[in-house]
Parts: C-alpha cells; structure tokens; sequence
C-alpha cells in the first residue's frame, strides 16, 4: 500500500493509503490494479454496486439531456421518485435535498414549526442516546456521540435525550416535558455500532405519539432502501412514521436526500419555508427512480434478506466459541459484530487482506454490502474477516 500525500485537502478523514480507481459489482480495484471485495459500498450508499449494467446508461442518458436546472421550474422527475417513494411507505408527500445530513435537517424544522404552529414557542424534540444524525450544528445537537460534538458548543437546545427500547423514559418524558413535539430515532442505529430498535418499541412509540400529539420522525438514511430486506426498517414493526429522512442507498452514488412525509407533517412546511440548490436535480431524481425499478426487477430485497442471513450465519459459525465476541447485530444486509475492545486497527488489516469494511462506535465491525452480493461472495467475506478477527482477538 502506497501512502499518497494529500497537502491540499483539509485533513478532515483519516484514510487508508488506497485510492480506489474502478469497479464492477461486489468488486473494486485500486489505482495500482490490486482488486478488493467490498463490503461496505460506499458506507451503505452503492446500493447496486459498481458499474451496474441496468444503471450506468440510464445515468449517461440523462447527464446528456439535463443534470442540474433549479426549483424555480416544474419537476416531472421529483414527481415520479416522489410518488414511487409515497407508494413504497404509504406516506404523502416528499421534500428533495442532496443528503441525509440536509434530510435530517429538514425533519428537525418540520418538528419546531409543528410545535409553533400548535403555539409551543419553544418546542423540544426526543433524541437517543448513540444515534447519529449528522454533522451540522443542529444534526450534531440531535447527535447523541459526545465526541463527534467535543469542539462545537454551544450545541442547539431544545432536544431531551433517552436510552433506546425504554419506553419508560419516554412515558416519563411525556409527563414532565410539555413542550416535547416529536420523537426523532433511527430504527437501526447504523455509526452507534448497529443498535436495533425493538419492533414492540416501534409500535408503542406509535401510541403515545398518536395520543399526545407528536411527531414520530424515523431516520431511515442508513437502514432504509432495502437494507434490512423491506423498503424500511420500520415496516418489520408493521408501523409508519410521520417524517421519514432518506438518502445514501436511494441514488447508488449519486447524492441524494428525501424527507418523506405522512398526513400530520405534509402540510407544515409552505414556500418560502425551506429550500435547496441542489436537492432534486434531474440526475438525482433519475438515479433515485432507476434505483427503485432495478431493486424491483432484480428482486434486491428478498435478496438482502437471504444473503444477509447467510453472511450471519456464517460469520457466527466461524466466530463461535470466540472469546472477546460480544453479540452479533442487524439484519439483511446491515450487519454489526462487537467485540470486547476497540477494533479499529480491523480496517486497515481487512484492506490489506482485499476486504473493505468498517469500524463504528470504536469496537463494532460493520458490514454494509452491496445489495446484489450473492452467497458466494459472502462466503468470501467470512473466509477473509473471521480469521482475522480470531487472530485479533487472539493477540
């Protein structure tokens, strides 16, 4: 591995000495021709791997007629994504911006002037302990990671942190916090170390969000599109949000964000409330809709829920009796192994060893394929990660 000085970008990432030059499928080459397995796309973003056949000409298409006009016009292309998305959720309407972090932005300013327009003058929103939603000032406030938040004060005001599956303290929430006006939670806590909320948890969050009056806003940015082997992680609990933040998988690459709303947060925002450059450029817009279709035609879903269960399981197989594994986490193809120190030194020894993956929450090995990896290819991934998680845990 070659290190590449980079003196004019802000060192902003600690990277691993690889720069990657090309890709097909599960597969990815470096600029000096060594071919890796990747198993992280793009942080949950390549939702169709690389250089998908369906894919690539629709994008080539659609750069030669328009990538970018402005919202000042009529969007034919933010009509169609937007009402395949409403048909996929059961939801109402959707607001297009370029990212999750833009997306969970928006939600945030749905909940406040929600709260405004029922006369709450200063509204607060229920955020999580270890979530993540961004890295603004007001996502990193929602954030629930102290160190992703060290160097930023004063952070925003106006949000109340619980633990995650307690509905107690949400309960207790409810009785001495009167101007709480939404709760606001990823159904899989993905940079948390692949947290889970528990389907009964969903469901009576559901209920005392419907009997108070509160906006329940699910951030689907990294478990959502598939991800889990339904469209939402949500909807393994049989229930639907109020706000629902999108983006990562839904463009294979492309960026993209969505706030997806339902009937009681459709109508918050008006012209002039919110805006955006960039959200729902006809690129964008394009690779969202084609996304959808070729995960439809290619049946990804189904897909993400047999090959994920299969990498589980034979991870877990080989990993068995292995002191230092905590628990296993997630499901489809969103997987997250803690181990009992941190593990972060894994990263550059699995791109070593042709695997590319991820780190989270310090001692959390997170695995986010593609959603067209095959059996075979998981397999490969448990013949590459397992004995290097043996001998380092060993160590």
């Amino acid at each position: 591995m070659a290190k590449t000085a980079e003196p004019h970008v802000m060192p902003t990432y600690g990277r691993l000495p690889i720069a990657l030059s090309h890709g097909k499928g599960c597969r990815v080459w470096d600029s000096e021709g060594r071919e890796y397995l990747d198993a992280l796309a793009g942080i949950a973003v390549n939702t169709l791997g690389h250089g998908h056949p369906k894919l690539v000409p629709a994008l080539q298409e659609q750069v030669a007629k328009l990538i970018h006009t402005s919202n000042y016009y009529m969007a034919p292309l933010q009509e169609k994504l937007a009402a395949k998305l409403c048909e996929l959720s059961g939801l109402d309407n959707v607001f297009f911006g370029s990212t999750g972090l833009e997306a969970n932005e928006g939600a945030l300013k749905i909940a406040r002037k929600y709260g405004h327009d029922r006369g709450i003058e200063r509204p607060e929103i229920i955020v999580y302990e270890k979530a993540f939603h961004g890295r603004s000032i007001a996502t990193l406030s929602a954030t629930g990671n102290p160190k992703v938040q060290a160097g930023f004060g004063p952070l925003v005001e106006g949000f109340v942190r619980v633990p995650l599956n307690d509905i107690a303290a949400i309960e207790e929430a409810a009785r001495t916090r009167p101007n709480v006006v939404a709760v606001f939670l990823e159904v899989i806590q993905g940079e948390g170390g692949i947290n889970g909320s528990r389907a009964e948890y969903l469901q009576a969050l559901r209920k005392v969000c419907d009997d108070r009056q509160w906006l329940l806003m699910l951030d689907e940015v990294q478990c959502g599109i598939g991800r889990t082997g339904k469209w939402f992680a949500h909807q393994w609990a049989g229930i639907k949000p109020d706000v629902m933040p999108l983006a990562k998988g839904l463009g294979s690459g492309v960026p993209i964000g969505a706030i997806v709303c339902g009937p009681k947060a459709a109508g918050v925002l008006g012209a002039g409330n919110h805006g955006t450059t960039f959200g729902g450029n006809p690129l964008a817009m394009r690779a969202g809709i084609e996304t959808l279709r070729i995960m439809e035609e290619d049946g990804l879903l189904a897909n993400a829920a047999s090959v994920g269960a299969h990498l589980r399981a034979g991870l877990q197989r080989e990993l068995d009796g292995v002191k230092g594994i905590v628990e296993y986490r997630g499901q489809g193809l969103m997987i997250g192994i803690e181990l009992d120190r941190p593990c972060g030194d894994l990263l550059k020894q699995a791109c070593e060893a042709g695997l590319l993956i991820s780190v989270t929450a310090d001692r959390v090995v997170r695995l986010l394929p593609p959603l067209i990896m095959n059996k075979a290819e998981a397999d490969e991934v448990v013949a590459i990660l397992a004995p290097l998680i043996k001998k380092f845990l060993s160590s």
